[in-house]
């Protein structure tokens, strides 16, 4: 909550009456914004996720995610699979998948151990990380497929329909590595400050929200150890209006 003051009394030196003008009180704020824009934030992993529409092979797209301090996304419980199926991406037309279908690389290869009338292997994650990480099911085998290639690479098919969406619906594929397609990176949740910036840890910023005279340390993707700067009324100004992303910074609308 915000509380307005008109003037506040205090006692100061030698009995003198000091006045205080408080625009701002700072409230306990429950912060919902841990991933730069263009993610999509999971509570349970503690982690953000997008979908990059480049069209690029598996070796591309992990140096794409790499770069962004993610990697391509893999998953330690069901809870977060159907997280992922049921969102809305933001996929445009120059996606490289059909309109109602969605296919994004993510982070597993599928080893091929023997080659006869159906393909034998195993999937493993592409990049050693948790241990906690689940893997997939037996694949679709995609048709662009080499016979000199002994690893493909993972897949996941979503719906555009939101109804087979939200009942968690998808398929996994293991397809020619080279092949270009979208894919889904992760990373962990991040401080991001009222202006969009992403804050390294320990550094003190400003959460996204509603009070641009907040100032937070960054702990663990965190805003933790806020306090907050009061804000003396405008001098010769009746009508204001708050800067809603500058502390202290008004603008006077008297006539």
């Amino acid at each position: 909550g915000k509380e307005n003051v008109d003037s506040r009394h205090g006692w100061g030196r030698g009995g003198e009456t000091t006045r205080f003008h408080t625009v701002n009180v700072a409230q306990p704020v429950r912060f919902s914004r841990k991933c730069p824009t263009g993610w999509h934030h999971y509570e349970g992993t503690a982690s953000c996720y997008r979908v990059y529409l480049n069209g690029e092979n598996y070796w591309d797209a992990v140096q794409t995610c790499q770069r962004v301090n993610g990697s391509l996304a893999t998953f330690t419980a069901d809870q977060e699979l159907r997280f992922i199926v049921a969102q809305e991406w933001d996929l445009e037309e120059k996606a490289f998948v059909r309109k109602d279908l969605r296919r994004f690389w993510v982070g597993y290869q599928y080893v091929i151990t023997n080659r006869n009338h159906s393909l034998e292997g195993h999937w493993e994650v592409a990049y050693k990380g948790s241990t906690e990480v689940f893997l997939p099911p037996e694949p679709i085998f995609g048709t662009t497929m080499s016979e000199k290639e002994n690893v493909l690479c993972a897949q996941l098919q979503c719906f555009h329909f939101p109804t087979l969406r939200h009942h968690g619906l998808h398929s996994w594929f293991a397809e020619n590595c080279y092949e270009k397609s979208s894919f889904l990176c992760k990373r962990s949740q991040t401080c991001v400050d009222i202006k969009d910036n992403i804050v390294d840890e320990g550094y003190y910023f400003t959460p996204k929200g509603n009070d641009p005279c907040l100032s937070c340390t960054c702990h663990n993707g965190e805003p933790e150890m806020c306090v907050a700067a009061l804000c003396e009324r405008p001098q010769g100004c009746q009508q204001y209006r708050k800067d809603p992303k500058e502390c202290c910074k008004f603008t006077c609308l008297d006539p």
